[in-house]
């Protein structure tokens, strides 16, 4: 189980980096500064005109992959009560749903009702992500703790 809080806060930390940094390319205007989604004109090596926007996405990426990993190994605990498994069900689809909506954000040129989405999707999956850190948390406080060898 301490893998799985590992994994759980590991998560949450990078996800709040990643709203961090979203919040900053949104209040910066450089939102549409790599304007080909999902890589930049110059592919894997961007331009420094779109160093900000890119490194959302690669954080985005890894995020998304530490989401997807966090969900599976709450999946296959036989330990996660459901409601830790729903959370992490939610956060997993939730992952997606920001892939796919921030695709769509920056094809559509920053539409004001689909950042505000993009935003809202955010706030859940972070609360998503935190609920299934909090139980982490509870099941690794219920274990019973191994007698000390003397």
């Amino acid at each position: 189980m301490r893998l799985l809080t590992a994994l759980s806060l590991s998560s949450l930390t990078v996800l709040f980096s990643l709203i961090f940094i979203g919040g900053y390319v949104s209040a910066s205007g450089v939102g549409l500064t790599c304007p080909d989604w999902p890589l930049c004109p110059q592919g894997l090596m961007p331009h420094d005109d779109f160093i900000i926007e890119y490194i959302h996405r690669s954080v985005a990426a890894a995020t998304g992959l530490l989401i997807i990993a966090m969900m599976a190994f709450t999946l296959k605990s036989r330990e996660s009560p459901r409601g830790m498994k729903i959370a992490s069900i939610i956060a997993g689809a939730a992952v997606i749903g920001q892939i796919t909506l921030g695709a769509v954000v920056i094809v559509e040129r920053l539409h004001a009702l689909l950042v505000t989405a993009h935003l809202a999707l955010g706030i859940v999956l972070f609360s998503m992500v935190l609920l299934t850190l909090m139980y982490a948390y509870r099941i690794e406080d219920k274990r019973p703790v191994a007698p000390r060898a003397q």
